[in-house]
């Protein structure tokens, strides 16, 4: 008979003394790579945000009032502009329950011509007027004056309640955006599937979305410190930026 060999139970390590290791491994391997890398996640987490989409709608914009025919030689206003507030979409009873309102991009004009980054704005009112069967419409808001810039900043703004500040809204032919109607504090474009809404703008409210513009800065900003002084940037608005750029 042939002798029995005995193997010891020590060269054969058991599956749970192999495992547990090799787990706990790989978690302080990730923990490592993730504490290492946190702007890395952050920019996935940031992708397709309702900021950057709201960004990505104002430029889609801007290609719409370029476009219009009926927009005629009021481009001219952009030359002038101190800044520009976009609403990319307007909707009946997106703000509040019988009410309008939307979300908005306000950028301002620097020395060089260059635009600044965003601001995030909401614009609301119990109605704008718009004419019977448009449910939605773009806006572009032309400040024009450094009297109606200094109003729109301020934390809340109730546009036509401030005495000596005109409101004009362009009319549906070219000739009605020249002439006295390039005079205005504010002056606004208007379209709704391709035919200018008629909306009146007076009683509606323009705020600031601090939470949004802390979301896209990664830090809390005033709209002064985002469009004014220029403390923060976020590459994502450089085509909005450049698009306002082109406009000639």
């Amino acid at each position: 008979m042939m002798p029995v060999s005995h193997i010891s139970t020590a060269a054969k390590p058991s599956l749970q003394s192999r495992v547990i290791p090799a787990a706990l491994s790989a978690l302080m391997v990730f923990g490592a790579m993730t504490a290492t890398a946190p702007h890395a996640l952050a920019a996935v987490a940031s992708h397709g945000t309702d900021q950057s989409n709201l960004v990505e709608r104002a430029r889609v914009t801007v290609d719409d009032l370029r476009k219009d025919k009926e927009f005629g030689n009021a481009r001219e206003l952009m030359k002038r502009a101190k800044g520009v507030l976009i609403v990319p979409q307007l909707i009946k009873g997106g703000f509040f329950v019988g009410g309008e309102g939307g979300d908005a991009v306000l950028l301002t004009r620097g020395p060089n011509g260059e635009f600044s980054y965003p601001a995030f704005y909401t614009l609301g009112s119990a109605s704008f007027g718009l004419q019977i069967g448009v449910e939605q419409a773009e806006l572009v808001l032309f400040i024009m004056s450094d009297k109606a810039l200094s109003s729109v900043l301020q934390d809340e703004f109730k546009i036509g309640a401030q005495a000596g500040l005109a409101v004009v809204t362009l009319g549906s032919t070219a000739e009605a955006a020249t002439g006295t109607s390039m005079s205005g504090d504010i002056i606004v474009w208007s379209s709704a599937s391709g035919a200018y809404a008629g909306l009146t703008l007076n009683g509606s409210v323009l705020k600031p979305r601090d939470s949004w513009n802390e979301a896209y800065y990664g830090k809390p900003e005033s709209v002064s410190a985002i469009v004014s002084a220029r403390s923060v940037k976020n590459a994502d608005a450089d085509g909005l930026r450049k698009n306002l750029a082109t406009i000639r």
